[in-house]
């Protein structure tokens, strides 16, 4: 769609289903490889009207070190790779990789304001985009939305899914895509690296969907196995991007990452809607509307708020999520994820209905002498002045946002809004 809207034409070369083209890359001379793809294709390329996109780069990822020469001989010609396993071929480079020649961009699951352009909602989307704290957000459009925010739940935002539902109106046969992607990613074990073993690979993948929202422990996936063992695998699953660790952050401050105990962890899966199909849930078990929803409901939840902010920043930084948690022996507490803005910490809550406590939130606002959390739950938003216990019996204010679920794409515009 890029290349039709952007470009005169499009050569793309997919280095798995063709390996062979590889081999018009080795000279390393851009414009002595232009005329045998020219040749080999049967289309003129001509830089600034002709995208190249070289899919399933990780295939031949020595292709990469290439692509210097192509920004230095011919910088007006547009070149895009992409490789779903591209990070498993750049842990282990046997090659130079070209600094300062290659911009790399993060692509995560379709979003749920991009879910609603697909259903050709735009104009819900348009009233999101445009959405401002104290307007008053009818009841019939809430619902609305919520419907919208099940049907996503469970649909995910891996395109083929959505396109599938879209075509089709049937949830049907978005689980059946769903299902087959599983299967996909399990097959793809074996590309995961020699060192590494499948059947373990296998086992954390499993479970991860089970274990979202709890801090992971190995011993969860299985007692018999040994710790390094399985977090070797939860690694390559991560350089696959199949699972994303959100790890702890003392929270002192900005960078988050600067504080980090890389022991203490969460774990979120690629999709919300994958996580639904693995786990057996179905629409009737997600509705963000029940005041009553499913333990495993609650874990659905906070998938979907984890994978859009992972996401949230710019396309160029990588995605990186944290927590915050305090371990004491007699109570413990944990707030589920936690933002920057500017040099501003805030901590997230999610919750899968209208109501619950908010203990570990105040907690945190209070040690770490905070002035403003961030609630997702599934009623109106709002704007809230509140005060919280101090030493001495004295109360600290604060504000309280609280957005529904649905609009966790617009959180960092609505935060920037009220600082």
């Amino acid at each position: 769609m890029f290349a039709e809207t952007a470009f005169d034409r499009l050569i793309e070369i997919n280095l798995e289903r063709d390996p062979d083209a590889a081999g018009l890359f080795t000279s390393g001379q851009p414009r002595q490889i232009l005329r045998l793809l020219e040749a080999r294709f049967e289309q003129e390329i001509v830089p600034g009207r002709t995208l190249l996109f070289l899919d399933e780069i990780q295939a031949a990822p020595e292709l990469l070190a290439c692509l210097r020469y192509f920004y230095e001989e011919l910088p007006a010609l547009h070149v895009v790779a992409a490789g779903s396993l591209l990070d498993l071929a750049l842990a282990e480079p046997s090659f130079s990789m070209p600094v300062g020649r290659i911009e790399f961009l993060h692509l995560g699951p379709m979003s749920f304001e991009e879910f609603l352009l697909a259903r050709g909602r735009d104009r819900l989307h348009g009233y999101l985009q445009n959405f401002e704290l104290g307007q008053e957000l009818p009841e019939s459009l809430h619902q609305d939305l919520s419907k919208e925010l099940g049907l996503f739940l469970v649909v995910g935002g891996m395109p083929a899914s959505v396109s599938a539902f879209v075509r089709s109106g049937s949830l049907r046969e978005s689980e059946i895509l769903l299902q087959s992607i599983l299967a996909t990613f399990r097959h793809d074990f074996g590309k995961y690296g020699a060192g590494v073993s499948q059947p373990r690979i296998a086992k954390v993948f499993e479970r991860i969907p089970r274990m979202v929202g709890r801090k992971f422990m190995y011993s969860q996936v299985d007692r018999t196995e040994r710790a390094a063992a399985l977090g070797q695998a939860l690694e390559r699953l991560c350089l696959a991007r199949v699972a994303h660790r959100v790890r702890h952050s003392a929270a002192g401050g900005v960078p988050l990452g600067a504080e980090v105990k890389d022991r203490s962890f969460k774990v979120l899966f690629l999709d919300v809607g994958l996580v639904c199909r693995s786990c057996g849930l179905s629409l009737l078990d997600v509705q963000p509307g029940a005041d009553l929803m499913l333990v495993n409901a609650g874990a659905v939840a906070e998938q979907f708020i984890g994978q859009h902010l992972l996401y949230s920043g710019a396309l160029y930084e990588e995605p990186e999520l944290y927590f915050w948690m305090k371990q004491k022996k007699s109570s413990n507490a944990e707030v589920d994820y936690l933002v920057s803005l500017g040099t501003e910490v805030i901590p997230v809550e999610v919750k899968a209905g209208k109501t619950g406590t908010l203990k570990s939130l105040h907690l945190f606002l209070r040690e770490k002498q905070r002035d403003l959390g961030l609630r997702f739950n599934t009623d109106l938003p709002s704007l809230l002045e509140a005060e919280t216990s101090v030493a001495g019996g004295a109360q600290r204010p604060f504000r309280l946002l609280s957005l529904p679920l649905y609009m966790v794409g617009q959180s960092n515009r609505l935060l920037r809004s009220i600082y």
